[in-house]
């Protein structure tokens, strides 16, 4: 029997997860962790590294005060060779157009978003241009300078390219193993275990 390219990954998509069912994912290649939080609008780290539980505590209270609908509040970030991977609890930001642009100036970077009552996104960004995006429920619908570029991998790891309609369950484990594939950087449980470096996020995105 084959392994499950999906196995390490899988926990994403459990609403039980430490992440939960709206959160955001970046991994930006060449950037320190002050410099991502730099570009995400930031204007400067916390004073302290947090664990992952103390960065849910502030993003909880947030989160209460406004219902949500401002995102997560925080961005917390941690380097892994020659990325960073900037996590957002209750966050979009890093899906955005706008900020994938900023993130990837002069770089690379590659987002993952979950979001249970809305899009889940997948946003691959070099040198400040978009190359391939889609929202996970149609892959089949993408944009970017290269919107075929990542066809071979999608279709590996069970993102077909050529559908336009139909909601994956597999589609966020699916979009994780791409992004590993994108980056050589594999998003597993213990990476939420190392001290991250944490921005305030809770002012309008840059």
């Amino acid at each position: 029997m084959q392994p499950d390219p999906l196995a390490p990954f899988r926990w994403l998509a459990d609403d039980h997860s430490p992440l939960d069912s709206i959160f955001c994912v970046s991994f930006c290649r060449g950037l320190a962790p002050a410099e991502v939080l730099r570009r995400f609008g930031a204007d400067a780290p916390l004073p302290e590294r947090m664990r992952f539980v103390e960065l849910l505590g502030r993003v909880g209270e947030f989160v209460e005060q406004t219902q949500g609908g401002d995102g997560g509040g925080y961005v917390g970030v941690v380097q892994l060779g020659d990325w960073s991977v900037a996590v957002e609890p209750w966050g979009w930001r890093g899906a955005l157009t706008e900020v994938a642009t900023v993130l990837s100036a002069a770089a690379e970077s590659v987002t993952v978003s979950r979001h249970d009552y809305a899009e889940d996104d997948f946003v691959h960004a070099v040198d400040g241009a978009v190359v391939t995006a889609f929202a996970l429920g149609v892959p089949g619908m993408r944009r970017g300078s290269a919107p075929d570029r990542l066809n071979a991998a999608m279709a590996e790891v069970g993102l077909d390219p050529r559908r336009e309609t139909r909601r994956s369950e597999h589609r966020i484990a699916a979009a994780f193993a791409l992004a590993a594939q994108v980056t050589g950087v594999a998003f597993t449980p213990d990476v939420l275990e190392s001290p991250l470096l944490v921005g305030d996020l809770r002012g309008p995105a840059a």
